[in-house]
């Protein structure tokens, strides 16, 4: 994990609507993407009997079924120190290898950002 360094107004807004998602829906993990466009997506975990799929992977499901080409950010609020392998791939499969992720905790605190590769 990289450096915790200043975010930029728009990294800082991905990780206020992941951790207001959190918050909202009671759940571990919130997480935000931002696409292409611009556009975000916000989600929350998913845990059903027939469906569990983190909050990263609900947003970046969303963003696909939205119409997102691609992924400039993905953002994630979790009181886990990593960002599962499985999450990284799904961000990776939609904004390639550099597309950093930012994980922050429950306080909403940037943790780290890592490279989706």
């Amino acid at each position: 994990m990289s450096d915790v360094t200043p975010l930029d107004p728009e990294n800082r807004k991905i990780i206020t609507l992941a951790r207001s998602t959190r918050a909202r829906n009671g759940v571990p993990e919130g997480a935000a993407v931002r696409d292409e466009t611009g556009r975000t997506y916000v989600a929350g975990t998913v845990d059903l009997p027939s469906l569990r799929l983190t909050a990263l992977q609900t947003a970046v499901a969303m963003a696909v079924a939205s119409g997102a080409k691609s992924l400039e950010a993905a953002a994630v609020v979790t009181p886990a120190d990593a960002v599962p392998a499985a999450d990284l791939a799904a961000v990776r499969d939609l904004g390639g290898p550099d597309t950093p992720v930012l994980l922050a905790g429950p306080d909403g605190e940037l943790r780290g950002t890592i490279t989706a590769g």
